[in-house]
């Protein structure tokens, strides 16, 4: 059913989405009125991003997010952003020369996008026997299925930003990894 207060001024509907960037066609001050994060009209998305909006695991709720945006601001090695039952998004900045480390998901599937950098993508089916080998750059997918040897390395000069989807869910709640070492140190704990 139409709800007046459901719609900005230019046409796009709202249902608690967390910013909003509107229209760039549109005159400035349009749609001004709009609520947005912290009550501010038309926050800009990059001070909603510094405020940590971004960054904290919105699990279980309704969530739309610019995911090359938090993807790229992400300076985690790992950021949970969004965990439900059944399926996880977390983001990954991953350091020149370094990788996510060898792994086998035995019962999830895996989906990871590169928003900015370049890499090797390593799979296989046995620990030794990675015999799939493919480069991947900006805007690559990369699919995982359950039960494959897999690692993604670093070949660039600068921070591999990529995003990753998990089904069912990989990480716990909220999981959040400065850097590769605590990642690896919380694996060691949580098995």
């Amino acid at each position: 059913m139409y709800n007046r207060q459901n719609w900005c001024q230019c046409g796009h509907q709202q249902m608690n989405l967390g910013w909003h960037q509107p229209n760039m066609n549109m005159p400035a001050g349009y749609g001004a009125q709009m609520n947005t994060p912290y009550g501010q009209p038309n926050m800009p998305y990059e001070q909603w991003m510094q405020k940590g909006q971004g960054m904290k695991d919105h699990g279980g709720e309704p969530y739309v997010v610019n995911i090359e945006e938090v993807t790229k601001q992400n300076q985690n090695f790992r950021t949970a952003l969004w965990t439900g039952e059944h399926l996880q998004v977390t983001l990954m900045s991953i350091e020149p020369g370094d990788d996510i480390g060898l792994e086998m998901h035995p019962d999830v599937d895996q989906f990871i996008r590169i928003e900015e950098g370049q890499g090797l993508v390593q799979m296989g089916d046995r620990q030794d026997r990675l015999d799939f080998n493919q480069y991947a750059s900006d805007d690559f997918a990369i699919m995982v299925p359950a039960g494959k040897w897999h690692n993604l390395i670093n070949t660039g000069h600068r921070p591999l930003k990529v995003y990753s989807i998990y089904a069912p869910p990989e990480h716990p709640f909220g999981t959040v990894h400065r850097t590769k070492a605590e990642a690896l140190a919380a694996e060691k704990h949580h098995h």
